[in-house]
């Protein structure tokens, strides 16, 4: 089975096609292009160079985020719309586990953290367990110090990965030898994770409807929380 995975949560938007024997073809950008730009050429790039068509594809995957607004829906929208036109099986799946699934052997707890903007994380804990992962907290969105002492009350040693450990990699590293700071290598889930995680839920046919499937938002967009203030601040 030939999928195709969007990935358009952060900064850095991707591509891939790939099944289980392994990826055929991927695209990534992390700077310059929107999200509309990007996609629809990338993947046509993909399928060019990998002589395939659209009607070569077995289904479709999706990042649901948390992350940039804008992304998730232009992902999301581009992803039910390719389902839809081809008649295709989708699948949504969360950033932070794409994240975490890069670092699925670390024997440490693994901690995925992307960047969610005025000051805050996105961010989940994990365990390795046969096959890939296994998600131990909800999806959460709070200020990297409420993170750090977080890690710190807790008894294991914890590996963060993703582009929000970097950020404030000065703070976590704070904690000393409880805590490890990943690599650039990691800093950004993609669609390559997205199309092997996902193949385990195609193969047992656990499908999403596409009128269903929606963002993975953990808080309201900077415009919606302007219009409230301004609204409560007329009504007062």
């Amino acid at each position: 089975m030939l999928v195709l995975g969007i990935e358009t949560s952060t900064p850095q938007a991707s591509v891939a096609i790939g099944s289980e024997q392994g990826v055929v073809a991927s695209a990534m950008v992390s700077r310059g292009a929107n999200y509309n730009e990007f996609l629809l050429p990338a993947i046509r790039f993909c399928l060019e160079e990998s002589r395939l068509g659209y009607r070569n594809l077995g289904a479709v995957a999706v990042s649901l985020g948390p992350g940039l607004f804008s992304g998730m829906r232009v992902g999301v929208a581009t992803a039910k719309a390719i389902a839809q036109t081809l008649s295709l099986p989708m699948v949504g799946m969360a950033s932070l586990d794409l994240v975490a699934y890069e670092v699925r052997y670390s024997a440490k707890t693994i901690c995925a953290v992307l960047d969610a903007r005025r000051n805050e994380v996105f961010h989940a804990f994990y365990r390795s367990s046969p096959g890939g992962i296994q998600r131990m907290t909800e999806y959460r969105v709070e200020k990297p110090g409420q993170l750090a002492i977080g890690i710190a009350s807790r008894p294991e040693e914890v590996l963060l990965v993703g582009n929000g450990s970097l950020l404030y990699r000065d703070m976590f590293e704070e904690l000393g030898s409880v805590c490890e700071v990943g690599t650039m290598s990691h800093a950004f889930p993609n669609a390559r994770s997205l199309v092997e995680l996902s193949l385990p839920r195609l193969f047992r046919e656990d499908f999403d409807s596409p009128y269903d499937l929606k963002p993975l938002y953990l808080r309201h967009s900077a415009r919606r929380i302007q219009w409230e203030r301004i609204r409560t601040e007329r009504s007062a």
